[in-house]
Order: structure tokens, then sequence, then C-alpha cells
């Protein structure tokens, strides 16, 4: 059982660091598969700058998770995707955005297989 939530927790940081990487390297797919244009000026430098950091921060706080076995690591990975799931709902709630369910709930389960990572992986504190 173990093994199995290791890989699944590891296969969650590859995704995030290749997704980080894509925004570096292609932005123009990363963005066109996350529903949202490539924007021009500032607002291009802040959107690669903001989401490949969102994306290689996530993946690298998962992999240290793995590789020191220290509780701390998995909890900056589940407060991004949890507040990630949280803004997409306030920006629902009170700014007329759609709400994305199909991103919100990967974003709540990955959180959720964090957690439970944390429990399962982690050596005790």
């Amino acid at each position: 059982m173990k093994k199995i939530l290791w890989v699944l927790v590891a296969l969650a940081a590859v995704l995030f660091l290749t997704m980080g990487l894509r925004w570096l390297v292609a932005p123009e797919g990363v963005a066109a598969q996350l529903g949202m244009p490539l924007l021009d000026g500032v607002g291009r430098s802040a959107q690669i700058g903001d989401m490949g950091s969102f994306f290689l921060a996530l993946g690298l706080f998962i992999i240290c998770a793995l590789t020191t076995a220290k509780r701390f690591w998995y909890y900056p990975a589940i407060a991004l995707l949890g507040l990630a799931a949280l803004s997409r709902t306030i920006a629902w709630l009170f700014h007329g955005a759609p709400l994305v369910v199909d991103a919100i709930v990967p974003e709540i389960l990955i959180s959720l297989l964090l957690l439970f990572a944390s429990t399962r992986l982690a050596e005790q504190d």
C-alpha cells in the first residue's frame, strides 16, 4: 500500500513539475490546456512567472516530502492546492467567473491525497 501511495504522490509531483516547465518553455500550449489565453506585455510576464512558479514550487514541495520523509513538506503543497480551489470558488461567487468544477475537484482530491500521504509516508515528527 505504501508503494502505491508513494507512486501516486510522485506522479502528482511529476505532473506539476512538467506543467511548471511547460510554462517556461512552451507557455502557449499549457495556457490553452488550462483554458486561458496567453497574455501580452506585462501580463504575459506575470502569467508565465506566476503560473510557472506555482507549479514548480508545488512539484518541488512534493519531491521534498517524498525524499526527506518529513511531514512538514506536504503542508505547503496542500496549502497551494487548497487555496487554489478556494480562490476559484471565490472567483465564481464574487467575480463572475464560471464555476470550474473539473479544476476544483482534482485540486481538492490531490490535497486530500497529500494529506493522507503525510500520515502514511512521512516519519513521525
